[in-house]
């Protein structure tokens, strides 16, 4: 059970969540986001989970091999904010997390309590839709606010028009 969504109360706002994977559907995800969080006077939240499954190493190397994911992380971000602020005009909060990405996502779910649609897009490529689509689809990672899931056909510009 998911904790009661403030979003709606005096001070508080609701916010849209998407996930930076590097896939190239992550990008129509935060675009929509962006653009429902600009519409309704809400948020954008950009959640990036580093796998933490990377760093089975010995700790010296292991806290390298950290840090540097960290850095790529944050660079990662850092351009698809940058890319937010030029193209829609609003300021994103950005989360950088470690561990399971169905994990972390309920995690800040649960921590952000205006955090209210998780927006995730199909991917096109012949293995399927996605990770995290597919496991909405197959109910492995049933997350407790809706999900909004964009057909990996829409340009930009449709995105807008249906924003």
């Amino acid at each position: 059970m998911v904790s009661k969504r403030l979003s709606r109360l005096e001070g508080h706002r609701r916010k849209f969540m998407a996930v930076i994977d590097g896939t190239p559907e992550c990008q129509r995800a935060v675009h929509y986001a962006g653009r429902r969080a600009k519409n309704s006077n809400g948020g954008l939240v950009l959640l990036y989970v580093i796998p933490d499954g990377d760093f089975q190493q010995w700790l010296g190397v292991e806290e390298i091999m950290r840090a540097e994911a960290r850095e790529e992380a944050e660079a990662v971000v850092a351009k698809i904010a940058q890319i937010v602020r030029e193209t829609i005009g609003i300021e994103p909060e950005v989360v950088i997390r470690e561990g399971g990405a169905a994990e972390q996502i309920n995690a800040v779910i649960e921590e952000d309590r205006d955090v209210a649609i998780l927006v995730l897009a199909a991917g096109s490529a012949k293995e399927g839709p996605g990770p995290l689509v597919s496991s909405v689809a197959g109910r492995a990672a049933a997350f407790p606010i809706p999900v909004t899931v964009l057909p990996d056909t829409l340009t930009n510009e449709e995105i807008d028009a249906l924003c």
